[in-house]
């Protein structure tokens, strides 16, 4: 569980540190600009093509740094697509033994949350990959959740929170036995 959060969170904050630096060039652009428009903000040359020159050399000054951060940003989404690729499990589809049990340890019911935390009442169409098989999740029963068709369009790809996975445990509590396990979700290791 602690790897799942672990990979959850980093990709949350590179998601956020993404929007920031592009608000960041954003408001540097703007202010560049800005300053240049405000009449007598320097005595600049008069032609437009002066005017222009100025404008562009004065937004690529403050966008310069930001815009590295971006790169580096980008290029630190790439390796971690690059290494999610190479995780795939070779088996993209459930097996139909490990439908059969997974639907089965459900009772053919949506296992997803349909809001504030309660267990989806709709009949389970889908076998899903509780942790995304695009990300690297295994195809196997701890990684096997029963979906309905609506859950299962409305996950996606996405991976889900430490908080989801908290949750769907605690409510495998109210339908598995004791002795069956109760977690959910595994990663390919790196081959």
């Amino acid at each position: 569980m602690q790897e799942l959060g672990r990979i959850y969170w980093t990709r949350q904050g590179l998601r956020l540190a993404y929007f920031a630096v592009m608000v960041w060039i954003a408001v540097a652009v703007m202010s560049a600009l800005m300053a240049k428009a405000t009449p007598g903000a320097g005595a600049g040359p008069s032609s437009a093509a002066g005017v222009l020159r100025g404008m562009v050399d004065g937004v690529v000054a403050v966008a310069a740094l930001p815009g590295v951060a971006a790169v580096v940003l980008g290029i630190a989404a790439a390796v971690v697509t690059n290494r999610d690729a190479r995780r795939r499990d070779p088996v993209r589809r459930f097996t139909r033994q490990q439908r059969r049990e997974g639907m089965a340890r459900a009772g053919s019911r949506c296992e997803l949350e349909a809001g504030f935390g309660r267990r989806c009442g709709r009949l389970a169409e889908h076998g899903d990959h509780f942790y995304p098989w695009s990300k690297g999740g295994s195809t196997n029963l701890q990684n096997f959740v029963a979906a309905c068709a609506r859950c299962n369009r409305a996950k996606r790809a996405r991976i889900p929170s430490p908080g989801q996975q908290r949750r769907m445990e605690r409510r495998r509590r109210e339908y598995l036995p004791p002795s069956s396990s109760l977690s959910v979700g595994e990663r390919q290791p790196l081959p």
